[in-house]
């Protein structure tokens, strides 16, 4: 005890404290300033470049004469389908299991255990390999079976289209929304959980009527999440359903699609003059990026909405 008093009057230990907490304090705030600015500084660069190009034609046109005339409407709004489709496959299905884990797994069970692996491990596995998971299970195992099964002459379901892209990019983002609908779930207090229960309630009541909505911005805050996730990535849908080039826009889920960043992607390496090209390029990345906060945008709106009616 009177080492601890004499350490805490020592004016040079309680000097060391306050030059320890102020480096730390600092080299804080210096990583989150460099984060911030280098995203500040890209954001700038790629708007000055590319929001000269973004007109009225540019958005509303179908690419021509090998994607170097013309507009990108086709690609904006397969994107837009895209990541409509992945969330409505994604989130129901990621938010089921956090809520398996949160409010029914035993934590020392074989089977969550087994599903945190499986999740965990989802999160570490390079966008590529879900292209080729993509195509292996969705296309070849699924639909060329659904093909078989309705006795179809021609392959509907069995080749890459948009619902196997979405359904791709679903299980991309699964570890997303399932990580933050689980840290959602555990943030309601357990005293309503045991209210709930103690006046009759079933498990499942208590977790539609109670835990559900109290926890309702976090489970948009994983789709948020998934959405700017979803929306960016071009490696695993070359394979299940993005193409080069297509006028026309997609009606069905079995349907081919363009996509922004694969579009951005063939402009910056399969167009025949790249320089000549890098007006859209910079224009089409500021549409992306612009499509990708509109899409954040409003669902952090939907959430702030219900926040404050809550």
């Amino acid at each position: 005890m009177t080492t601890l008093s004499s350490q805490a009057i020592n004016p040079a230990f309680i000097r060391r404290k306050k030059i320890i907490g102020f480096l730390a304090v600092s080299i804080t705030f210096i990583a989150a300033a460099a984060v911030v600015s280098i995203a500040l500084l890209m954001l700038g660069h790629f708007l000055i470049k590319g929001i000269g190009g973004v007109t009225w034609e540019f958005l509303s046109q179908a690419p021509r004469n090998n994607n170097t005339e013309g507009g990108i409407f086709p690609a904006i709004y397969g994107t837009t389908f895209l990541v409509l489709v992945m969330s409505l496959l994604g989130v129901p299905v990621g938010t089921a299991t956090a809520i398996y884990l949160s409010e029914y797994a035993k934590l020392n069970s074989f089977f969550a255990r087994s599903v945190r692996f499986g999740v965990n491990t989802l999160a570490g596995v390079p966008s590529i390999v879900f292209g080729l998971f993509g195509v292996g299970f969705f296309v070849q195992f699924i639909g060329s079976g659904m093909d078989s099964g309705f006795g179809n002459s021609t392959a509907i379901w069995g080749h890459p289209a948009l619902i196997w892209a979405a359904a791709t990019l679903s299980v991309l983002t699964l570890p997303v929304v399932i990580v933050s609908v689980e840290e959602a779930l555990r943030t309601v207090p357990r005293e309503l959980r045991e209210a709930s229960l103690a006046l009759g309630a079933t498990k499942w009541q208590t977790i539609w009527r109670i835990v559900l909505p109290n926890s309702m911005t976090g489970i948009l805050t994983g789709s948020i999440l998934a959405v700017g996730r979803g929306a960016g990535e071009v490696a695993p849908i070359i394979f299940v359903g993005a193409v080069y080039s297509l006028p026309e826009l997609p009606s069905k889920v079995t349907d081919q699609f363009m996509h922004l960043g694969y579009h951005l992607f063939i402009l910056a390496t399969q167009s025949p003059d790249v320089e000549a090209a890098m007006p859209k390029q910079y224009a089409t990345t500021v549409v992306l990026l612009m499509l990708t906060f509109v899409l954040n945008f409003t669902a952090t709106f939907i959430r702030s909405r219900i926040r404050n009616k809550r």
